[in-house]
């Protein structure tokens, strides 16, 4: 299970980096991409934090609040992409990239 403690790691980094880096950006175009990028990092990091506390106590009590996790997970993480996707279409055209 070590990948998973990995991967929350990894996550978590990127959370942190990308919330730093909003606070150095002026333009709020580019503020909301990385906010984004970092709702997209948040959900994995729920997502696989879910799945390694189920497996490491394997209780029906864990399995539901797994769930839950994973279900927090998942809307992160998706609302993170349709924003990132939003956000970086919105720079292209703006900037004719």
């Amino acid at each position: 299970m070590i990948i998973f403690t990995i991967l929350m790691i990894v996550a978590i980094v990127l959370f942190v980096y990308y919330k730093v880096t909003i606070l150095r950006m002026k333009d709020p175009l580019i503020q909301a991409y990385y906010n984004a990028k970092s709702r997209i990092a948040l959900g994995v990091f729920i997502g696989v934090f879910a799945v390694n506390q189920y497996f490491f106590y394997q209780t029906k009590v864990s399995l539901f609040i797994g769930i839950i996790f994973l279900l927090l997970g998942f809307i992160q993480l998706n609302y993170g992409f349709k924003e990132a996707r939003h956000y970086k279409k919105e720079y292209r055209r703006l900037n004719n990239v």
